[in-house]
């Protein structure tokens, strides 16, 4: 029989020698690799202090856009509720009123717009889907709770400050 690759070995059936036995040659070479850990860079990071720098491309926590004017760009047209695997985004579109040109983009907007993190996986698929870079998402995390309705996640929570009314909020929200 032919063997697939030059690999093989023959098996040395050879007895072992008395260090071998005892195993003290293993152990030796055991405690010098752990002395040699102890003079290595550690790679903690002192949390509070300093910050660990992610990826670019890291996901985090979702972000609804407004654009220039201050108006929201979601038409709650269902694109990226219909890419989400997870099925965590619900939403409920509502026709503008006469006297809301202010605040919305569009004739119809998302009265209702949640995401559910503890079922969002952070593919970003979400993101490739909406038509109007309505939604995009952040590098901050998704923060702790204690109950599943602190991780549903409103309309409220999600838009970005008002670049024309809230200043100070808008640019804390950016990282200015």
């Amino acid at each position: 029989m032919q063997a697939l690759t030059n690999r093989i070995k023959q098996v040395d059936r050879s007895p072992m020698t008395f260090l071998e036995r005892i195993y003290l040659w293993n152990i030796i070479k055991g405690m010098f690799i752990t002395f040699m850990h102890m003079f290595k860079k550690k790679p903690t990071i002192r949390f509070p202090e300093q910050k660990r720098e992610f990826s670019p491309v890291f996901r985090g926590l979702h972000v609804l856009n407004r654009d220039e004017e201050g108006r929201e760009r979601c038409t709650a047209c269902g694109l990226c509720a219909v890419a989400c695997p997870a099925e965590a985004i619900t939403m409920e579109g509502a026709e503008r009123l006469q006297n809301e040109e202010h605040l919305y983009r569009e004739e119809k907007y998302a009265a209702k717009y949640e995401i559910n993190m503890l079922r969002c996986i952070f593919c970003g698929l979400c993101e490739e889907a909406c038509p109007k870079d309505a939604i995009y998402l952040s590098e901050t995390f998704a923060p702790s709770n204690f109950t599943r309705k602190g991780f549903i996640y409103g309309k409220p929570d999600l838009l970005i400050p008002n670049v024309k009314t809230e200043v100070g909020e808008f640019a804390k929200a950016k990282g200015m």
